[in-house]
């Protein structure tokens, strides 16, 4: 097992610079995920790692090697695509297994190598069927199943769920979860959806637009994220932000330092008792989701806001409501430079 280090890494496609100078230590053992927006850079980046993408400055290692100019199949990593790419006239087993077939590995061991794959990931029973006859679910563990059988150093993840269904996803989530539990070695996920991030990710890598925004643990990029951008990707729904005129003066007296936008998250406005409220806003859509709902809210400018709660009793649609918050559940911002000036 090895970690994965990145020393100013940048990627240009002819005269298009898509990765700028990229710097990022992953320790062996720990699941790294890549989150942002399409077109951030995130495939780029991991595509460089499996040697996919040549890179136009910089280095890459993997463990103590530095493999930046490496084959693929030198690299000691393995990927899993998001379109499975199985052969589909194979069996699962040999789909499974063809790579180390393909690399003079004796059938034994690749036997072998395959039914502990397959045992792992609870596929022991569709070893002889082809691809047709599974979910998406179940290829997805076929292709995962293929990068465990070549026993790599790292696994690379690119957005391996996008082609699943709600339930599907998050069943497959947990199974990967448990795969890196169970085999301890080092993973590096892409994916868009800051959901799977922070419930996969030991650290989370934040980019846009080619360079890394922040880099922390899930629960250090929710409380205490470097910036706007930062602030309303991670977490659902995403942070609501109020200008100086949206508030009432109990909430303009949360703005600190000199910034001019107060950065509340959805989950932490409560309905207040008359005079405490920190911004108002007339409720006009209300989504239920059981044991809480999404309500979505406009102020007087205009501005519209979110609000998560499970006090729907105290909520009309269409009437004037006040909301508080506590104090050390607000963010200071300055909306010209989107830096964070404040965290309380």
């Amino acid at each position: 097992m090895s970690g994965v280090t990145l020393k100013k890494v940048t990627k240009s496609f002819d005269e298009t610079k898509v990765i700028h100078g990229v710097n990022l230590e992953i320790p062996d053992g720990e699941l790294c995920v890549f989150v942002g927006p399409s077109g951030c850079g995130k495939s780029t980046l991991l595509r460089m790692i499996a040697g996919l993408e040549q890179v136009t400055s910089g280095s890459i290692e993997i463990g103590i090697r530095d493999v930046t100019n490496y084959d693929p199949a030198d690299r000691g990593v393995a990927m899993v695509f998001q379109n499975y790419a199985l052969y589909p006239h194979m069996t699962v087993a040999e789909n499974m297994g063809f790579g180390l077939k393909m690399n003079g590995v004796a059938k034994t061991v690749v036997k072998e190598k395959v039914l502990k794959a397959a045992q792992i990931l609870k596929l022991e029973d569709y070893l002889d069927r082809r691809p047709k006859a599974l979910s998406g679910g179940q290829r997805q563990r076929v292709a995962i199943g293929r990068a465990i059988v070549r026993g790599p150093e790292v696994f690379l993840f690119d957005e391996p769920l996008s082609n699943l269904d709600a339930a599907l996803r998050v069943q497959t989530r947990i199974e990967i979860a448990r795969l890196h539990e169970s085999l301890g070695t080092t993973m590096i996920y892409v994916t868009h959806d800051q959901v799977e991030a922070m419930t996969l990710a030991d650290k989370i890598v934040v980019l846009r637009d080619g360079k890394i925004e922040q880099i922390g643990s899930p629960i250090d990029l929710y409380k205490n994220p470097s910036n706007m951008f930062v602030a309303q990707f991670i977490g659902s729904p995403k942070m609501n932000f109020f200008e100086f005129n949206d508030l009432t003066e109990n909430g303009r007296s949360l703005i600190k330092n000199g910034a001019d936008t107060l950065g509340v998250r959805p989950e932490h406005l409560k309905i207040s008792l008359a005079g405490s409220s920190v911004v108002e806003g007339i409720p006009n859509l209300i989504e239920h989701l059981g044991e809480y709902a999404i309500v979505h809210c406009e102020t007087s400018t205009g501005n519209q806001f979110i609000i998560k709660t499970t006090e729907l009793d105290q909520i009309s649609k269409g009437t004037l409501s006040g909301f508080c918050v506590e104090a050390n559940n607000t963010y200071s911002f300055d909306s010209a430079s989107q830096q964070i000036n404040v965290d309380l």
